[in-house]
């Protein structure tokens, strides 16, 4: 099955709002772009079939056929300029992991809006943290509670130089509760293809190209608000 992608789960660009869940609507051609908005919840990305009039469930191996065709992720899930009512000052980063969104607030009541990969079932997590750091082509050191459960990470214990196979990718923000590493991290991927998808270990994945981006707009002790599941914004709308 060929996938042409509309996002459902948001308004149109002119005018984001913030509502819950994870739909994306399945098309005939190979396309996509912003339509109306849908209420629900649920465990996994999920797209409409036209076809079958069905949603089915959109995962790694039809987000890895899609990206296989186009060598690009949906359009939904591209940055772009929207539309963002929010109290939250310009420079805060906003997280909605439901949508699989990340919003820079800028003024005039805007935002870039990037698409995000998010955890998987039973890593998610919310709150309201800072950028402690930035790295450029980090290196990649995983966590002892990633090590004890992933046999595939104890060759990486002291650290994954920088580079394209990298899991941090192009750059990464390190996330500080006060003075303290979360050890959760904003950062880039090799896997471009799992954007819109939740597949992490807690962390919040991006393009490389979209990272890169994203560290060039921000300042160390930029404040982040990851939204709990099903959440309105932190003071927005």
């Amino acid at each position: 099955m060929t996938l042409s992608l509309a996002n459902r789960s948001v308004t149109p660009k002119s005018n984001d709002r913030r509502i819950a869940g994870r739909r994306l609507v399945l098309g005939t051609a190979l396309a996509l772009t912003a339509i109306g908005a849908t209420l629900v919840y649920a465990a996994q990305t999920q797209v409409f079939d036209p076809q079958t009039h069905k949603w089915v469930e959109y995962d790694k191996k039809k987000a890895r056929k899609y990206y296989a065709a186009h060598n690009e992720v949906p359009e939904a899930f591209r940055p772009q300029m929207v539309k963002f009512r929010t109290a939250e000052v310009p420079g805060t980063i906003i997280i909605d992991g439901n949508q699989h969104f990340l919003y820079l607030v800028q003024p005039g009541q805007r935002a870039m809006r990037y698409g995000i990969g998010v955890g998987r079932e039973g890593f998610g997590w919310a709150g309201i943290v800072r950028v402690g750091r930035m790295a450029e082509w980090p290196t990649w050191t995983p966590p002892a509670e990633m090590i004890a459960r992933d046999p595939n990470a104890v060759k990486h214990a002291a650290g994954m130089p920088g580079g394209p196979d990298n899991p941090l990718g192009a750059r990464a923000l390190y996330l500080y509760e006060r003075d303290q590493d979360t050890i959760y991290r904003i950062h880039g991927t090799p896997e471009p293809w799992t954007i819109g998808l939740d597949v992490s270990s807690g962390c919040i994945r991006m393009r490389n190209d979209d990272i890169t981006d994203l560290a060039s707009r921000v300042k160390v002790g930029a404040k982040v608000i990851v939204l709990m599941q099903g959440a309105a914004l932190y003071k927005g709308v």
